[in-house]
């Protein structure tokens, strides 16, 4: 298993793992990015030194994906964990608290304070990796993502 920033090559695979696991929960909602088309490129993310998408990789295959986003509207020092997923074979085996880490880490190194998250209650099995992991939950959304069908929002302190 590899975990590494995400390459153009990698937008197809994991575009189709956000919406499989959208879909398999009953969570591809308007509102939600299932209809966010930049899924199709989240490569693109890499080419900012502030944000960053890391991918999880065996045998050749995508197993999932988690970034840090400067989401337009947070305050300063805050960037969003962004587009956390991964495939149904993966999950309680610790790949996503793997993606969390080094998303975290990568924060850090670039000068965050605060990373802020905005889930849903289908998604409960990552909500409660959120809160294991010291994310607090928000009475309030932050930040500008559009994605108004998520109404759990958590926000993590860099320092605690």
């Amino acid at each position: 298993m590899n975990i590494r920033l995400i390459e153009e090559k990698d937008n197809e695979a994991m575009a189709r793992i956000i919406q499989s696991t959208l879909e398999e929960f009953g969570a591809n909602q308007p509102g939600t990015v299932y209809y966010d088309q930049s899924i199709w490129s989240l490569s693109d993310i890499v080419n900012n030194d502030k944000s960053a998408y890391f991918v999880i990789e065996e045998n050749n295959k995508i197993l999932g994906g988690a970034g840090i986003y400067p989401t337009q509207g947070l305050p300063e020092h805050t960037a969003e964990l962004v587009k956390l997923y991964t495939i149904p074979e993966t999950r309680g085996k610790g790949y996503g608290k793997q993606l969390i880490n080094i998303c975290l880490d990568f924060a850090k190194q670039v000068g965050y304070k605060y990373i802020y998250l905005e889930s849903m209650e289908e998604l409960s099995m990552a909500v409660g990796l959120y809160e294991r992991l010291g994310f607090k939950y928000l009475d309030t959304p932050m930040g500008k993502s559009g994605h108004n069908y998520c109404k759990i929002w958590m926000l993590k302190d860099l320092g605690e």
